[in-house]
């Protein structure tokens, strides 16, 4: 049984067990903005499969700098509200009411999951290489946006939406003192989840010829 057979391979799905394919999963996984609370899987669920993701997930140098935090319920409503008021300080009061929408949208799921990335980590290893001092940072992102897609497409095989958001830094302060984060460790991106909705649009794809070249 391979990885996504026995990790995130099968889930109980409208009554019907469904068994998705890995070129599959990443096809569907889209960007999902109309979400609710309504549980699909356990918490429980939720927690082995982002741990599976934080643990196998490649990274440079085999750093492990990936660090996470999943907030479901009360404290993903939180971190929304949070955010809300956040950009309220910084946009035109009588502009606010589509932000203030996008937040109601985001909070309407069941939970959110927050990627950072531990700079002490990346600080140690350019102390070791100095040679590569300066890409280990970029090498960083990289590990992170790759724990992203794993976990993105993970989430949606379990039958949940969701969507990749970046209020940081404007929320960072905040999100450190509430949830006690880590001075150390540098929020990337946000990733609310929940139940679809409704599917997200048809997508436009460039012609895949001009994006890839073979040669043999």
């Amino acid at each position: 049984m391979g990885f996504f057979d026995s990790v995130f391979g099968s889930k109980e799905n409208a009554g019907s067990t469904v068994k998705k394919d890995f070129p599959t999963a990443i096809e569907e996984r889209r960007s999902f903005y109309a979400i609710s609370k309504e549980e699909v899987v356990s918490d429980e669920r939720i927690r082995e499969v982002i741990e599976h993701a934080v643990k196998h997930t490649p990274s440079a140098f085999n750093s492990q700098s990936a660090r996470v935090v999943v907030l479901v319920g009360e404290q993903h409503d939180k971190l929304w509200h949070i955010t809300a008021e956040s950009l309220r300080k910084v946009v035109p009061a009588d502009s606010f009411g589509p932000t203030e929408e996008k937040m109601k949208g985001f909070s309407s799921g069941y939970g959110t999951v927050l990627f950072f990335e531990d700079e002490a980590v990346i600080e140690s290893l350019q102390q070791q290489f100095t040679l590569y001092r300066e890409n280990f940072p970029i090498w960083s992102h990289h590990s992170s946006g790759m724990l992203q897609f794993v976990v993105w497409t993970a989430l949606e095989l379990e039958g949940f939406g969701a969507s990749l958001q970046h209020y940081n830094p404007l929320i960072d302060e905040d999100v450190k003192k509430e949830w006690h984060i880590p001075a150390g460790w540098k929020l990337i991106a946000q990733m609310p989840f929940g139940k679809p909705v409704s599917a997200p649009g048809p997508k436009e794809y460039k012609p895949v010829e001009e994006r890839v070249k073979f040669y043999k």
